[in-house]
């Protein structure tokens, strides 16, 4: 069965979020996940609107920076000395400046400015040790409490946080999920690696894997196409590769701060390592954390600024990091980057799965809520799903599933989306017992498959389109691709994108006023496709993209809901009087600027979207 969750979740637990006025916790985050209502800040930081999921999940993990679980516990603790520390009565404020100064003075103890990683001065006024291992416990039975061990299996939670590595911004977190109840005694920290991410490995397989009661844990990399090219480095040894592989089986395609797939450009006319036109979704302008620099419409920050696609490095980008895992291997007998994929939110309001356009909340507390998502993270999306092909809906049956790979992202909606390679008849899409016929007679997504001498690869695709809601009926499929890469006979890395069902529409795709969809799509695809293109020897990786049909993108629905149309020749009028109205109300700056901005002069920005999935890929072997 196709399960949907979210594997990167933030609460009040973390800095980041608490400096933004949430004071939501993990059981809040859980309750939202399973379809209950939460209130969340407006952007004056009250309470403001009541935010509700538009379908349950079926799993989710709460992911709060393991660094400062206890150093924001004794912070924002209703007694204490350290509460009276500058830090914590700054992070405690209601004004949204002083909360911006004290986010600049965390981060800064957490090691991503130019200093070394520092506990708070605040841990020498209280007990930080002891209450990292409180709000450890807490975090443990927050995920107890909300598992659902009945025979219905109706939900699942995983015991989990945030390894946060960004020396200079340059983000290298990880996110660690456990099987079970058997997990570290308190999380392993930048405190605790020096900021390598090699000794984050060590130490969960010292830990946890080698100690030999059955304890087990994943490390998810996220937003690669914030990492300044740092998350992807060439192995220094053979030991560092064997910890990646076991340990990092997937990693994130998309979440709000942008997809990781691959980059186009096309005011250039071109991308990094790619032609794909496609690539230019949901791209973030610079390559840091610093895009998350803007206050009232203005960036602060710059190293925030847009880069070239010449400096924007080409390891930032999955698909580039599965075609030098493939390189490497040419050279090293070894790949190291054989990746499956995910998506997930990393909301920061503990709106866990809170990835659909419509309706969209933002995902930074007070600092994305109601006008200042359009006004300041424009270029933010409300994120992905992570999908698993699982026997049930158990925290064995997922876990085992994205340790096999067999794991798909979505970009927050929720189509269904198989993928697998072997000896098929072209007629089997026909056969009433294709999938066990698919698994008996090949492997899944995420596998890898070895073909004989004078064979080419065969695969099967399978989808069905996103059901949608009652009120709200999902996207038709427009069309599916399989992405391939392979090593040439020169050692240079190559790839193809291939059209094997549907073809691209003409046209909007909307309708310009109510944003309805005027195109239909398939409703299911099922197809065999064989690469006829295959060189005999040639070691190569192949995964699926599912291209939804033409929607509007959360942002164009926020405009056109204060009034401003984006493909209105009114807009620059519109969004003129929506700004006095929002000045009236207390708004700074330029609040609906943003909605009038033209495709056509953008390198990435459109007010149209296409949703899509990504399968995780199958690696193609030669015979040995």
């Amino acid at each position: 069965m196709a399960l949907f969750g979210d594997l990167h979740v933030h609460t009040g637990l973390s800095f980041d979020a608490y400096i933004s006025s949430i004071r939501l916790g993990p059981n809040d985050a859980y309750r939202y996940a399973k379809g209950e209502p939460l209130v969340l800040p407006g952007a004056d930081g009250k309470p403001g609107n009541i935010a509700r999921i538009d379908r349950p999940l079926d799993f989710a993990a709460v992911t709060d920076h393991g660094e400062f679980l206890g150093q924001v516990r004794v912070c924002t603790a209703e007694s204490g000395v350290a509460r009276w520390w500058p830090l914590c009565a700054m992070s405690r404020a209601d004004n949204i400046w002083v909360q911006l100064l004290a986010a600049s003075w965390w981060t800064s103890l957490g090691g991503q400015a130019t200093d070394a990683p520092e506990p708070s001065f605040a841990c020498a006024l209280g007990d930080c040790e002891q209450a990292q291992l409180d709000t450890w416990r807490d975090i443990q039975q927050a995920a107890a409490d909300h598992q659902d061990t009945t025979a219905d299996c109706t939900f699942t939670t995983f015991n989990a946080y945030e390894y946060t590595q960004a020396s200079a911004q340059n983000n290298m977190h990880r996110n660690v999920i456990f099987r079970d109840e058997r997990v570290t005694e308190r999380p392993i920290s930048i405190y605790d690696t020096e900021q390598s991410v090699t000794a984050l490995w060590r130490a969960l397989d010292q830990q946890c894997v080698s100690r030999g009661d059955g304890c087990d844990v994943l490390a998810i990399p996220h937003n690669s196409n914030l990492a300044g090219g740092l998350m992807f480095p060439d192995p220094a040894s053979p030991e560092e590769a064997s910890l990646r592989q076991g340990l990092e089986p997937v990693a994130e395609m998309i979440q709000h701060k942008g997809a990781s797939e691959c980059r186009f450009d096309r005011l250039v006319g071109r991308g990094v390592l790619t032609q794909d036109e496609l690539c230019d979704f949901e791209q973030i302008d610079s390559d840091n954390l610093h895009m998350l620099g803007s206050v009232n419409g203005v960036m602060r920050s710059d190293r925030g600024q847009a880069i070239g696609i010449e400096q924007f490095a080409s390891r930032n980008l999955l698909r580039n990091v599965l075609k030098d895992g493939l390189a490497l291997e040419a050279t090293t007998g070894v790949n190291p980057f054989q990746l499956g994929f995910i998506g997930s939110t990393d909301t920061h309001s503990a709106t866990a799965g809170a990835a659909q356009e419509r309706g969209y909340e933002g995902h930074l507390g007070r600092r994305d809520a109601q006008y200042r998502n359009v006004q300041d993270h424009f270029a933010a999306n409300p994120g992905g799903l992570a999908v698993v092909w699982a026997e049930e809906n158990s925290r064995d049956a997922i876990f085992n599933a994205i340790k096999r790979r067999e794991t798909y992202a979505t970009s927050g909606t929720r189509p269904q989306l198989r993928f697998f390679a072997g000896d098929y008849p072209q007629d089997i899409c026909a056969e009433p017992d294709m999938l066990n016929t698919a698994y008996q007679r090949g492997v899944p997504m995420g596998s890898n498959l070895s073909v004989a001498e004078d064979e080419k690869p065969t695969f099967l695709i399978a989808a069905q389109q996103d059901p949608g809601t009652p009120g709200q009926p999902g996207n038709g499929i427009e069309r599916i691709q399989i992405v391939k890469g392979w090593v040439d006979d020169e050692g240079v890395t190559q790839e193809r994108v291939i059209d094997v069902l549907g073809k691209a529409q003409p046209g909007l795709g909307v309708d310009p006023l109510s944003c309805e969809p005027t195109t239909q799509g398939l409703s299911t695809a099922c197809t065999v496709w064989v690469d006829d293109q295959y060189q005999e020897g040639k070691n190569a990786f192949y995964y699926t993209r599912l291209i939804e049909t033409p929607s509007c993108r959360w942002s164009t629905l926020q405009c056109q809901a204060a009034g401003v149309n984006p493909f209105s020749e009114e807009c620059s009028a519109q969004k003129d009087r929506a700004n006095a109205l929002a000045l009236e109300a207390g708004a700074t700056g330029p609040v609906y600027d943003n909605c009038c901005r033209v495709a056509s002069s953008e390198s990435f920005y459109s007010p149209v979207i296409r949703e899509r999935a990504w399968s995780s890929p199958i690696w193609i072997a030669a015979p040995r």
